[in-house]
């Protein structure tokens, strides 16, 4: 409840949020900007085109799961919380 009052106080209701959306002619310019930035997030995506890059993104992501997985057991692993040690 404090929580509550405390946002309310500070006019966190009263925020606006802009809707982003579509403007005109840039569109498309955007559409490209977020390419560029997939490309640089993707090791080698600069020089794939999309239809590669898009397959490249799906497989990364999956290598990122298998890494957090794998990391996430470790971690359950080596807990000093759980060592009887």
């Amino acid at each position: 409840m404090e929580y509550y009052n405390s946002c309310e106080s500070k006019g966190i209701g009263n925020v606006k949020w802009q809707r982003r959306g579509r403007r005109g002619g840039r569109h498309g310019a955007s559409v490209q900007m977020k390419m560029r930035k997939l490309q640089r997030l993707i090791p080698g995506g600069r020089r794939l085109k999309p239809d590669r890059l898009f397959l490249k993104t799906a497989d990364y992501i999956m290598q990122l799961r298998s890494q957090v997985h794998v990391l996430q057991a470790l971690s359950k692993i080596y807990d000093p919380r759980l060592s009887k040690y």
